[in-house]
């Protein structure tokens, strides 16, 4: 069968990506064609669009690049069209998708939703435009699936696929050494994100209080849409590393992390590390936020356990003095071992991995 996906942001590249590995096993004639990202296309078919030119965070972003965002959206229904896929998969990047599921729709193509934009979190009347859009959504929150239920539609739980990415893992056994990473010092990971806006919000503050730790080795996340060179800018004079295609390698030796809300508080939630939630962003498009978004939290780690497990550090509470106290914090007893045994809970709520595989054979059973 031939396959559509779309995939706007690295997250979404990388589940894309382990979907496909397995729809391939399911259908040994499947057939892709996706915009998304290189793991995506590690796994064969045809690369659109890179996500990198499309991921625009926050309203302001979106406004002031409205012109790239509609004709992106122009573009895919045409190349849609002209591939008339057996099926059109969206993978969360709801600003975009719910959009393009109108389109099929209409056209009288399949659409399935893998991993549910996060409705739940403001103008839940969305879900009205999914029930119609969408023929079957496939949730890897475990609260989504009685937040639709409400709303009087019938979904598929099927796990979260971080757990088969952190289960593919194997680490790297000379890491340290190959990126010139300090064994003598703890490490603390910097995750700032993978977009430019929220890294260049995120990043210099994170660089600020890392000034306050001298007996740590900090070392950054680099996300695959930058080069070093982009890095060098904010870095300056600092010797702090930078890692590419090895987050999880720097997780498995990090003894804590400031990671900018998004999958990676998940990611370093189930990797056990200690973390302080950072998120900062232009002022307009966060008071936009404040006035729609209707949750308590922002990260995925307190929305699953339903309490504040993790500080959250927002706009002006993102400063240098605030990272630093809280970091303070997880590196030593009590808050340390607080964190810890609620990972724990997180990991038992989570479940088992498998979540791509699942997600294959559903699919691949629903088209049939």
């Amino acid at each position: 069968m031939k396959y559509y996906l779309i995939a706007g942001e690295a997250s979404g590249d990388l589940h894309g990506s382990n979907l496909m590995k397995t729809l391939k096993q399911q259908d040994g004639d499947a057939e892709f064609r996706f915009y998304g990202g290189d793991l995506m296309q590690a796994q064969g078919g045809t690369l659109v669009k890179h996500y990198a030119e499309m991921a625009f965070m926050g309203f302001v972003e979106v406004v002031m690049n409205l012109r790239t965002v509609l004709r992106n959206i122009k573009n895919c229904k045409a190349d849609i069209l002209s591939y008339q896929p057996d099926v059109l998969i969206l993978i969360d990047f709801p600003g975009f998708n719910l959009k393009i599921a109108e389109f099929a729709k209409k056209q009288g193509i399949k659409v399935f939703y893998y991993i549910s934009p996060k409705i739940w979190a403001w103008n839940q009347k969305r879900v009205l435009k999914i029930k119609r859009d969408v023929n079957r959504m496939f949730c890897i929150l475990p609260f989504e699936v009685e937040f639709y239920h409400k709303w009087g539609m019938q979904v598929d739980y099927v796990g979260n696929p971080l757990l088969d990415a952190k289960a593919a893992f194997n680490p790297q056994p000379d890491f340290l050494q190959q990126n010139a990473i300090s064994a003598s010092k703890p490490i603390i990971a910097l995750l700032p994100g993978s977009r430019k806006q929220e890294l260049q919000y995120i990043l210099p503050d994170m660089l600020a209080a890392a000034d306050k730790f001298p007996d740590y080795q900090f070392v950054i996340a680099g996300a695959p849409t930058f080069t070093p060179d982009f890095y060098t800018q904010f870095l300056k004079d600092k010797q702090i590393p930078v890692v590419f295609d090895a987050t999880y390698d720097l997780l498995n030796v990090a003894k804590a992390a400031l990671v900018a809300s998004g999958t990676a508080t998940l990611e370093t939630a189930l990797f056990k590390v200690p973390q302080v939630v950072l998120y900062k962003g232009n002022a307009l498009s966060i008071g936009i936020a404040k006035m729609l978004v209707k949750i308590r939290f922002i990260s995925l780690v307190n929305l699953i356990m339903d309490k504040a497990t993790v500080a959250e550090l927002i706009q002006e509470d993102c400063n240098p003095m605030r990272i630093e106290t809280e970091l303070q914090a997880i590196l030593y007893h009590p808050k340390r071992e607080e964190m810890l045994h609620d990972y724990e809970i997180l990991a038992e709520k989570m479940g088992s991995p498998g979540a791509s595989e699942k997600t294959a054979k559903l699919m691949y059973q629903y088209l049939k």
